[in-house]
């Protein structure tokens, strides 16, 4: 299912008709493009699913990220060999707390559970999940990016595209914390306010692009786990 995700969000270019050639940002696109996680910030916190796709099946994040306390917490559900991987997660820029369940609930409770949690280094590179959940977090930032300094480092507009109806540009962009990779690709769906609704990175771990989807759900606020057992 993650691939498939992943596939269908690089298919949906060109306002559906396929992909369209990059060209240089029209000075609107690239201010919107500069201030689209400066706007995460500012709205606190987001709704997210985010795709994981693996060779093994893959995994989708179903939660909320908190774009001021880098905090993020939702259920975490695996297909193939990853379903091993169910249950609910909470993540820092360090930390990965996960709470195991062989049938995870469909939205994760507002309150965390007291116990059950295990807790481990987030891993800087070689970890799919890992890479995927920081990615989420660096989508909002206490400033505006440097709209002068987007097209110098590659930023380019690709197509166009509908996210859950709203009519958006895609533009290829800041790198999102992504580890090195042959091509680290990272684009975003952004609408005609600044507003962010996809985006699709590229890692070096994981076969297909992330994809993290924006206001799936209702944002619900993050808190924080007060506890967790380290990881064996």
């Amino acid at each position: 299912m993650a691939a498939a995700v992943a596939a269908t969000a690089i298919a949906l270019l060109g306002d559906g008709d396929g992909p369209a050639s990059p060209r240089a940002l029209t000075s609107d696109e690239v201010n919107r493009l500069a201030v689209s996680r400066f706007l995460n910030y500012q709205a606190g916190g987001r709704a997210v699913t985010i795709t994981v796709p693996s060779a093994d099946g893959g995994l989708v994040i179903t939660g909320s990220v908190d774009y001021r306390t880098h905090n993020g917490y939702g259920v975490v559900r695996g297909t193939g060999r990853d379903a091993a991987s169910s249950g609910l997660i909470q993540w820092t820029g360090t930390t990965v707390l996960v709470r195991p369940m062989a049938q995870p609930p469909t939205v994760a409770p507002k309150s965390p559970p007291a116990s059950g949690w295990h807790r481990r280094p987030l891993q800087a590179s070689g970890m799919s999940l890992d890479s995927s959940l920081a990615i989420a977090l660096h989508l909002g930032n206490d400033r505006p990016d440097n709209a002068a300094l987007l097209p110098q480092n590659g930023a380019a507009w690709v197509g166009r595209d509908r996210v859950r109806g709203r009519q958006t540009d895609v533009m290829n962009g800041p790198d999102a914390g992504t580890v090195a990779s042959a091509s680290p690709t990272v684009r975003y769906w952004i609408g005609a306010d600044g507003t962010m609704y996809r985006v699709q990175a590229e890692i070096a771990s994981a076969p297909q692009p992330v994809v993290v989807d924006f206001d799936t759900h209702a944002y619900v606020p993050v808190q924080p786990v007060s506890t967790g057992t380290p990881a064996p």
